[in-house]
């Protein structure tokens, strides 16, 4: 068995040749590159309910800190109007520690000595903005005092060397009012404390006005995030206003303000058209910056997000005298793109970089920058005044990941994931830890795209089915699902590590991108070029569509188009082909299909194995007997050929810790005859074999594990793999894991 790890990420060049400044961001890590982060454990926020809590409501958790001795995380859950406790003395095991309910929606909060300080959101609605600082005892458990703060908190921070603590009061603007532009009265502030004796006082508040600085609606600053320095100077980001300001604490007084600047992006995607196109560009986009981070006491890194009409979907470098010293441009999104994260379906924004943190591991000052809708975290080191950051690494979050935290002191970096999808059947928030591992390489992508002609990442996502080449070792094809209106044929090279996807074939009818086809499966034909299948949604009440079985040149170019017979037709339901393989050659060539779930006209737990004979144009069938699960449904995705007989990815359709059923199981042929369909004879039953349990293997990236296991190939050599589908980066992280399972037992 092969462990397919990084080998380096260096390999992701992704044609960023394009602009020098984006160049600089990627290339060849370099031999002294600083070790690796890798995940060790994901914990599930709806595991630390109070008793009584309706589990049915969504939770979150969005923004994190730590206690002083780094063994216990702290986490922000708005909807449920509370903050959580995580117990990490063994980070590879956190155990829920109880929560402390609030008096209102938490934003973020701070440990200073004994007590967290909580920004809590009170407000009755957005032109009547309140908010107070909520004081919990640690040891307790128990909210202690609260005090006014005369506005809705955002962000809220504590000076290194502990004598400030400071808020962003945000009071934000209505989007549902004149398209959310500004100004929306009252104006935001900041907000500050001083720290005496570890103990926040009260009676020292001063709030400095923001007022009148900023071009873009210069009366109604709207603060976003800040953080101090260690000469307590706090950077603040004004994001609707797209204006950064530094204030001296010690003396209330702003000492610098300008404007976060635009943008100029060239080899984006601009339309949303479930294409991913890179040649598009966007010219003087706001910045607009979210969170913000000293990298040290001159300067800072911003994240920009965009919330209103900017986003440049990367981050920038500027020093307090307002220099802009580096600009990624669009290099993160690329990255994103090659690695199967970029959400398509959201690129007005892009990846929307939103959270940062800056901590020093060793002798390597780290940035770590994380994409919201990219699901993804991006580590690069710090070279020291205008010089370029070197990109190191990309980490795989829960949906969202919001809050970002460092503890050098135990080598660890957190994520709090915000996204809860529980009520559509996905995954509820979390909290993601990863350790800095010397010696060890990254785990994550397991797959990845190099360039393709154009210099640019070939993009992908939504692998919905897998094939092997007959004679070579290592080199297999997949194909993308529905989740794109562009049905392509990819070519991979497993054995590189990770994974390769090295080419892309668009899927042709008449000489014109294919429209209409839903791939999930594909098998290389005896005589050259391949079978696809395309599942059809009889039940759609707009363009339904049919189940077919497509023959497809080497060029992608579809040759024929099979439907089953009408009668048959008839009976199928939107859950339909799913997966296809080849036995046999010349006029025994049969081409066998997985139905995923029951028709209409199966008896309940058996569903069909399709058998068409080109030689012959005839269809058959057999049946297979499907387990149950106590919740969700069970069917097919995937069908192999493999000695006499056939293996079959059967797999329930749940996510994280509600999975329980994800297995290769083999069904022989032999002696088997399947019956003609629309025959009154009765199929014949196949007896399965458990090959493999998947469970473990999709819990081994420490993650949560993942529904959609929908593709296993074997190659040339033998050697097996298993891929999952990232549903084209909708309702999913983006995660892809593509695992080798080496040569099977029998």
């Amino acid at each position: 068995m092969r462990s397919y790890l990084l080998a380096g990420v260096s390999a992701l060049v992704f044609g960023l040749a394009a602009s020098a400044a984006l160049a600089q961001t990627a290339g060849p890590a370099p031999i002294s590159a600083p070790a690796p982060f890798n995940r060790i454990a994901t914990f599930n926020v709806i595991d630390n309910l109070p008793a009584g809590a309706d589990a049915a409501k969504a939770t979150s958790a969005e923004i994190i800190t730590f206690t002083g001795d780094g063994k216990t995380l702290i986490y922000s859950d708005s909807p449920g109007k509370r903050i959580g406790f995580i117990d990490i003395t063994d980070p590879k095991a956190p155990k829920p520690a109880g929560v402390v309910a609030l008096e209102g929606e938490p934003t973020t909060s701070v440990v200073i000595g004994d007590k967290v300080y909580v920004g809590v959101n009170t407000s009755p609605s957005k032109s009547n903005p309140s908010g107070h600082l909520a004081v919990v005892d640690i040891a307790s458990r128990k909210v202690e005092a609260t005090h006014d703060l005369g506005g809705q908190p955002d962000s809220i921070t504590k000076s290194p060397d502990g004598s400030y603590l400071a808020i962003a009061i945000e009071n934000e603007r209505d989007e549902e009012i004149n398209d959310g532009a500004l100004p929306q009265a009252p104006a935001g502030n900041l907000t500050y404390f001083k720290v005496t004796n570890g103990v926040v006082d009260a009676a020292s508040k001063r709030i400095v006005d923001l007022t009148g600085l900023a071009t873009i609606a210069p009366e109604d600053p709207e603060p976003e995030y800040l953080d101090i320095n260690s000469r307590n100077e706090v950077v603040v980001t004004l994001q609707e206003n797209n204006h950064i300001v530094i204030v001296d604490l010690a003396s209330g007084k702003v000492t610098n303000h300008f404007p976060a600047g635009t943008v100029d992006l060239d080899h984006i995607d601009t339309k949303k058209d479930s294409v991913i196109d890179l040649s598009g560009s966007a010219k003087g986009v706001p910045r607009e910056p979210d969170t913000v981070q000293w990298i040290d006491d001159e300067r800072f890194v911003i994240a920009n997000e965009g919330d209103w009409k900017g986003g440049s979907r990367g981050f920038s470098i500027f020093d307090k005298k307002g220099a802009l010293l580096f600009e990624s441009g669009a290099a993160p999104e690329h990255i994103a793109v090659g690695l199967g994260h970029y959400p398509e379906h959201r690129n007005k924004k892009g990846i929307e970089m939103e959270g940062a943190e800056v901590a020093t591991f060793g002798d390597d000052r780290l940035l770590f920058l994380g994409s919201e809708r990219g699901s993804l975290i991006f580590v690069y080191r710090d070279k020291g005044g205008a010089e370029a950051p070197e990109f190191l690494q990309v980490l795989p979050g829960g949906i969202g990941p919001e809050g970002l935290i460092a503890i050098p002191s135990r080598n660890l970096f957190v994520t709090a994931s915000e996204t809860d999808l529980r009520e559509d059947g996905g995954i509820g928030s979390v909290v993601t830890v990863y350790e800095r591992q010397p010696g060890a390489k990254p785990a994550y992508p397991t797959i990845e795209a190099q360039n393709g002609p154009d210099g640019l990442p070939i993009w992908w996502g939504a692998l919905s089915g897998f094939a092997a080449d007959a004679t070579q070792p290592g080199k297999l094809y997949a194909v993308t699902d529905s989740a794109y209106a562009q049905a392509r044929i990819l070519t991979v090279d497993a054995s590189a590590l990770p994974a390769k996807i090295t080419a892309a074939t668009v899927v042709t009818r008449d000489g014109k991108p294919a429209k209409g086809i839903d791939l999930e499966g594909i098998a290389v034909r005896p005589e050259g070029g391949f079978w696809l299948v395309s599942e059809g949604n009889p039940e759609k009440k707009e363009n339904p569509t049919q189940n077919l079985l497509l023959r497809v040149g080497a060029d992608g170019a579809i040759a024929e188009e099979i439907a089953l017979p009408e009668a048959v037709a008839a009976q199928a339901t939107r859950y339909g082909f799913e997966g296809v393989t080849v036995t046999g050659t010349g006029a025994d060539e049969t081409v066998w299909i997985a139905v995923q779930r029951e028709w209409k006209d199966d008896p309940k737990g058996f569903v069909k194995l399709l058998a068409y004979k080109p030689a012959a144009k005839s269809w058959s069938y057999v049946r297979y007997p499907l387990n149950t699960a106590a919740k969700g449904w069970v069917g097919l995705s995937e069908i192999t050929a493999y000695k006499d007989g056939l293996i079959v990815i059967e797999r329930d359709n749940q996510v994280g810790p509600a999975a329980k059923l994800k297995k290769l199981n083999f069904v022989s042929l032999k002696g088997v005859t399947p019956v003609a369909l629309g025959s009154e004879a009765a199929a014949p039953v196949l007896v399965k074999t458990e090959v493999k349990d998947l469970l473990p293997l999709l819990a081994a990236p420490h993650g949560y594990v993942l529904d959609k296991v929908e593709s296993f190939a074997i190659d040339a050599d033998g050697n097996a793999f298993i891929v999952t589908d990232n549903d084209g980066v909708k309702d999913s992280s983006g995660e892809t894991q593509f695992l080798a399972i080496g040569k099977l037992a029998n």
